[in-house]
């Protein structure tokens, strides 16, 4: 049986898994992005958007040398939670994650960027009332998985509730959020989209869709990214052949009466990581 959250052992366990999750998606980008990255400049045609691509990419390898972040923007943490049967869900578990993005606050260092809402002030850790933001689902094992989300592609991000009769126009909704961002979320972007649940379940769908791997698409987000690459908006929004490299879909029953549609935006550096919490015996 594994212990409860609020055993000191636990607790730093879980504190280590959070912050060594952290210092990793801020520093390296998964494989399967880079390839994706990789892929889109050996398609590109225009001069320009070679050149943005090889500059992301020079980047990329550079952030991972020297160990430091791939962007300015180190995010807001995000956490996604497997908790198994055996342990409990404690308010300790809340705590020793927000330890973990605090210890990494200054240890990786991120950028301070949680503030309050209405007084805008910096609390200087990346902590707040709701932030961490923590999704906790059943699972085999107690798993920390972070995706940092930046603001500039978390700004351009929107919901439609569109009506049963409209799926059809689900593409041109995509597509047209991306257009309405031109080059703020500095892409080629990746795009959580979330459709059916409800109006908050859509946009959480939407974002947990960007844990998924961009290495396939299936017949429908394959339609979706052709859709925005149509646009030519490019890297950097300097035109190009991609603008997304990639499209994942998570979809929810939803009522009769309903058509939810989220689009979560990623920017190129689609940052995520993950760590199995181990408990010493």
């Amino acid at each position: 049986m594994m212990r409860d959250p609020a055993d000191p052992a636990v607790f730093e366990a879980i504190v280590r898994a959070t912050r060594d999750a952290l210092a990793e998606a801020e520093v390296r980008l998964p494989p399967d992005v880079i390839a994706a990255l990789e892929r889109a400049r050996s398609r590109e045609r225009n001069p320009v958007a070679r050149g943005e691509l090889d500059q992301i990419l020079a980047n990329v390898a550079l952030a991972a040398d020297l160990k430091a972040p791939l962007c300015q923007d180190t995010g807001v943490p995000i956490v996604y939670v497997t908790l198994p049967s055996d342990l409990p869900y404690t308010l300790h578990l809340h705590r020793a994650i927000a330890e973990g993005v605090r210890r990494a606050s200054r240890e990786v260092p991120l950028r301070p960027n949680v503030v309050d809402p209405l007084t805008r002030k910096n609390t200087g850790d990346n902590t707040g009332p709701g932030i961490p933001v923590i999704h906790v689902r059943p699972g085999n094992e107690l798993r920390i998985t972070v995706l940092p989300k930046g603001a500039g592609a978390e700004n351009v991000s929107r919901i439609g509730m569109l009506l049963p009769t409209e799926a059809g126009t689900i593409p041109r909704f995509v597509a047209e959020t991306v257009l309405l961002a031109g080059g703020r979320p500095c892409p080629p972007v990746i795009l959580g989209v979330g459709i059916g649940g409800t109006f908050d379940s859509a946009a959480a769908l939407a974002k947990e869709a960007l844990l998924l791997p961009v290495d396939t698409m299936d017949d429908f987000e394959q339609q979706l990214c052709d859709a925005v690459n149509t646009l030519g908006i490019g890297p950097m929004g300097l035109g190009g052949d991609t603008t997304a490299l990639a499209v994942k879909v998570r979809t929810a029953a939803c009522h009769t009466a309903s058509l939810p549609v989220a689009v979560n935006v990623q920017c190129w550096a689609a940052r995520r990581a993950g760590r199995v919490v181990e408990v010493p015996p």
